[in-house]
């Protein structure tokens, strides 16, 4: 215990370094519920986005163009998760859950392509801190100011929650329902892919199979707890970004690393199971204007 307490301080910044991509897609994730589509695709959104920041690096030697193709990957695949929710309507359990192994497989299969080699990338360029923090970390927070005054101080967000509460009654009066969820999606898919291009060329400077790891159904989780409210959603991540720093400096402590690795995911069921019972999502997630 005492040398957790003279490790504080180190534990603190690794904990805002940790939440930052659960909270940039978190945040995202909030954009999609509001706009009434169900943020179980976030996984895929930061998996693609952190395969295609390094991608983006790996061929102009530019992180900054590299973040900005982890953005636009994560947009892609957002696209995609909307054109299966909104034109097909399909199922977005079903949807989600399809485009995070979707992912899982096409990244994996383009490490193969590319570089020969299913488990990483080679190391690319990758975003420089100044400092203890990285400028992602301020970044984080500049964002979640913005998001929540897009969506709670705009005619935007007003217009976005109203589709999200109740798409029918928003086109009868007019809104353009099925562009405000696309623009919600694709907002959330941009979030969610630069999370995952903070992953990748902040963290390890590559790209490792696998890599979200489950962060994308955390932010989700996230989401929730923050009562879908970004600047809530700040406070909830830094919790989970705690827990992930107390694990990563309980390894080699002498206890079990299964049990070690355990507690951010632990974690997560307890606030499940105890904390988002009276927490209720927009009434028109998965409704449609037609319904």
């Amino acid at each position: 215990m005492n040398n957790l307490l003279g490790n504080l301080d180190a534990i603190l910044i690794s904990s805002i370094s940790m939440s930052i991509p659960l909270i940039l897609a978190a945040i995202g994730g909030v954009f999609s519920v509001k706009c009434g589509i169900m943020a179980l695709g976030l996984e895929s959104m930061m998996m693609v986005g952190a395969f295609t920041a390094v991608l983006g690096s790996f061929y102009t030697q530019s992180a900054l163009l590299g973040v900005l193709s982890g953005i636009l990957g994560g947009m892609i695949f957002a696209a995609l998760y909307g054109v299966l929710s909104i034109r097909y309507k399909v199922n977005q359990i079903i949807s989600g859950i399809g485009l995070n192994l979707l992912a899982l497989a096409t990244t994996t299969l383009m490490m193969q392509i590319i570089w020969g080699n299913r488990g990483n990338s080679p190391q690319v360029a990758s975003i420089q801190s100044s400092g203890a923090l990285s400028i992602m970390a301020y970044v984080m927070i500049v964002i979640a100011i913005i998001a929540w005054v897009v969506l709670f101080k705009t005619t935007y967000g007003l217009r976005l929650r109203m589709v999200g509460e109740n798409p029918k009654a928003a086109s009868t009066m007019g809104l353009k329902v099925r562009g405000l969820k696309y623009s919600g999606v694709i907002i959330c898919g941009a979030l969610a892919g630069l999370g995952g291009a903070y992953l990748s060329l902040d963290h390890l400077d590559m790209f490792v199979r696998d890599m979200t790891a489950g962060r994308g159904y955390i932010a989700v989780v996230i989401a929730i707890l923050a009562r879908y409210n970004p600047l809530g959603v700040v406070g909830c991540g830094l919790l989970f970004g705690f827990c992930e720093a107390v694990q990563i400096y309980l390894q080699g402590q002498g206890i079990p690393t299964q049990l070690i690795q355990m507690i951010p995911y632990i974690a997560t069921l307890l606030v499940l199971t105890f904390a988002v019972k009276h927490i209720k999502a927009p009434a028109g997630v998965q409704k449609h204007e037609d319904e």
